[in-house]
């Protein structure tokens, strides 16, 4: 099999790849705008009063004991066309990251509902479909918990 290369140079791809935020991104900045339209407020990465929350979710409601999580497609290996892409450059590399990353995401939801707190995620993908995020993100967020 022919190996595949990347059309990028070394230094062109790290400089790409470096300006990946993981903060503020544009999804998240979505959820961000439609929740407080709707009258919701909340933290920020992870901030629950002076503690850091595991895995520093996006959306932190703490009156609630609820948080939500926005996260891309590719990077956290979700189960849709663009989660499923898998690199052809280096994709040894990228299997065992996003691998890493899904099971540091588990692990994460695993300490936050052990710690009393309701966690959503929602996928890149979902932010196409504004009346179905909308419900989404309310139902979770006015649901009584367990």
């Amino acid at each position: 099999m022919a190996e595949s290369r990347d059309l990028l140079t070394r230094e062109q791809r790290s400089r790409n790849m470096s300006r990946i935020r993981g903060k503020n991104t544009k999804p998240e900045l979505l959820v961000r705008k439609l929740l407080h339209a709707k009258g919701y407020r909340y933290r920020l990465h992870g901030q629950s009063g002076a503690a850091m929350l595991p895995g520093r979710p996006d959306l932190v409601f703490a009156g609630r004991r609820k948080v939500i999580f926005v996260n891309g497609c590719f990077w956290h290996f979700h189960d849709c066309k663009v989660g499923l892409h898998a690199p052809t450059a280096n994709a040894e590399f990228w299997e065992a990251k996003r691998t890493r990353t899904r099971e540091r995401d588990a692990r994460q939801r695993e300490q936050l509902a052990a710690a009393g707190w309701e966690v959503l995620t929602v996928w890149e993908c979902e932010l196409k479909d504004r009346s179905l995020l909308e419900y989404r993100l309310t139902a979770f967020l006015e649901s009584a918990g367990d």
